[in-house]
């Protein structure tokens, strides 16, 4: 009776805790019964949910979220901010720990359920820290009230590096590192001969040696070397989205930005998107994880100067949007 008490006590803590209320979708959650799996669509859907979040649900059904961060989010549709909107997520996808990608996971109401069974991937970061460490660094009690062990859901943690791997239900993952500050990985998507690429984070490759001949830094040899892991990193990567029938690659700057003050941030600018996808043959490419401080009425007007189809040639170009939905 008093351990009952206790869990009364912790979910009215939990009901009451600040987060402007952000965290009563999942104190709600943990009073009713998980939600129903989703019916099998007959065709791919990609969900886009505001910055970062990308939900896929494979014909048959299988529903992979990936960098869920949602209930902190302000370009989340409403709708989903509530996470029980999700319904059922088979598995989850990081492509890397910076805030921004991972800060919906102690609001997604699934792991408070004894029933879930869970997978979460995503890499190790380059400090060696592996994945569940990541993700139970947030749910430390001096931020969360509720610490990673005292989770109801079985979740297994999966480290990935470059490499395929089987999803199941003939779903096949091919990762490979991007270049970000922070270590991160590029997904190839396959399925019954579809594939959907995704490129979050990320920015071309270029030399990171000096290649000022009057700098007293600069290194002939180094220069040279710099420039040929460059290229060769930007043709791996081309490889990678080759034939994509969808591509959702970071596109948070023009290139005016990025050349003036952007250089290793670690985003992308549109325009060296759109070319490298047309490079690669991908069939649509959605530009995405947006500049936060851009308005829609300046991706209105990004979208007639860069996606006329003059100038993407055979690739459909478009912004993705929160809330917009497309097959494939």
């Amino acid at each position: 009776k008093e351990a009952a008490m206790k869990e009364i006590d912790r979910r009215e803590f939990m009901k009451k805790l600040a987060f402007g209320g952000a965290i009563l979708g999942v104190a709600d959650v943990l009073l009713h019964k998980p939600p129903k799996a989703i019916a099998s669509t007959g065709q791919v859907e990609v969900l886009w949910l505001g910055h970062s979040t990308t939900r896929i649900t494979s014909v048959a059904g299988k529903v992979i979220v990936i960098d869920p961060f949602l209930v902190k989010n302000p370009t989340t549709p409403e709708k989903y901010r509530d996470l029980k909107a999700l319904g059922k997520v088979d598995l989850i996808l990081i492509t890397h720990g910076h805030l921004d990608h991972i800060l919906g996971l102690p609001f997604f109401a699934p792991i408070y359920f004894p029933g879930t069974r869970l997978k979460i991937y995503g890499p190790i970061t380059g400090e060696d820290v592996p994945l569940k460490e990541v993700i139970g660094g947030q749910m430390s009690y001096r931020y969360f009230p509720v610490r990673q062990q005292e989770l109801a859901a079985h979740i297994d943690y999966i480290n990935l590096a470059e490499g395929c791997f089987d999803l199941g239900d003939d779903i096949r993952l091919t990762t490979k590192y991007l270049n970000h500050p922070l270590l991160c990985l590029g997904l190839r998507f396959e399925y019954d001969g579809q594939v959907c690429c995704t490129a979050y984070d990320t920015e071309p490759f270029q030399n990171l040696f000096v290649t000022d001949l009057h700098d007293p830094a600069f290194d002939a040899l180094m220069a040279h070397q710099g420039e040929a892991a460059a290229r060769e990193e930007n043709k791996r990567l081309a490889e990678f989205f080759a034939g994509a029938d969808l591509l959702i690659h970071d596109a948070q700057y023009t290139q005016k930005e990025y050349t003036a003050s952007r250089k290793g941030w670690g985003h992308s600018p549109m325009e060296s998107v759109i070319n490298a996808a047309r490079r690669s043959d991908v069939r649509t490419l959605a530009l995405f994880h947006h500049d936060p401080m851009r308005t829609d009425a300046q991706l209105d007007e990004l979208t007639e100067l860069l996606c006329d189809p003059r100038r993407t040639g055979d690739t459909d170009v478009f912004f993705a949007r929160e809330g917009m939905r497309v097959k494939i």
